[in-house]
């Protein structure tokens, strides 16, 4: 089964995914990760969706589409995943259906519901290692040393689209594309709700209590 998780930037998806995975022992796929390693290593398609990226808005279609269904492919997944980032729009949703047809995959999709106040406070003070891409929180999570990685001593930094003015984009950007597709999966009985403004540890039980229910 493929696990999705949706939700805003900033509503803890990403921390969750990868804790879910190691529970689980599936593989975690991160479209954004995958995205900004594109960006990192200059490819074709990271000099294409950069532009996009830093002014908050989503990568276009055709490239998200493209970028996950060749890691789904992957041996890895074979027998499911966590993914988080995708989909994120009417047409990649489509798309992914087709995926999950061709691969005889079923689903399940776990909203993360939070208001936009809080995902400015959290994404505002995130810091993202240059180094080796590991990431902070000045509140939630701060490094031991100012500006320093805890994990290699690489310098922090606040990413372009950490800034306020690009969060509150990207809020509205997510409420305009992506959040109909809650509709959709709920209608097709595929959508369980969590309400991510609470801890780190109080958003993974009720996540660990939605997956345990289904399975079960």
């Amino acid at each position: 089964m493929i696990l999705v998780l949706l939700g805003p930037p900033g509503s803890g998806k990403g921390t969750q995914s990868k804790l879910l995975a190691d529970k689980l022992e599936l593989p975690h796929v991160s479209l954004g990760d995958i995205l900004r390693e594109e960006v990192r290593q200059e490819t074709e398609i990271g000099k294409q969706i950069k532009e996009f990226i830093d002014k908050g808005n989503l990568a276009p279609n055709f490239l998200t589409i493209e970028l996950t269904k060749k890691r789904l492919a992957k041996p890895d997944c074979k027998s499911g995943c966590i993914l988080d980032g995708f989909p994120r729009s009417a047409l990649q949703a489509e798309a992914f259906d087709e995926m999950l047809k061709e691969m005889g995959w079923d689903s399940l999709v776990i909203y993360f519901d939070i208001n936009e106040q809080e995902v400015v406070e959290r994404l505002c003070g995130r810091r993202s290692c240059k180094s080796c891409g590991a990431v902070f929180n000045l509140k939630f999570k701060p490094p031991k040393l100012a500006d320093k990685c805890d994990l290699c001593g690489g310098a922090l930094y606040l990413r372009v689209d950490d800034s306020e003015a690009a969060i509150r984009t990207r809020f509205e950007v997510y409420r305009e594309q992506t959040k109909p597709l809650i509709d959709r999966y709920q209608k097709a009985g595929k959508l369980v709700k969590i309400d991510a403004n609470g801890t780190m540890d109080q958003v993974f039980e009720q996540l660990l209590s939605q997956v345990c229910d289904v399975k079960n």
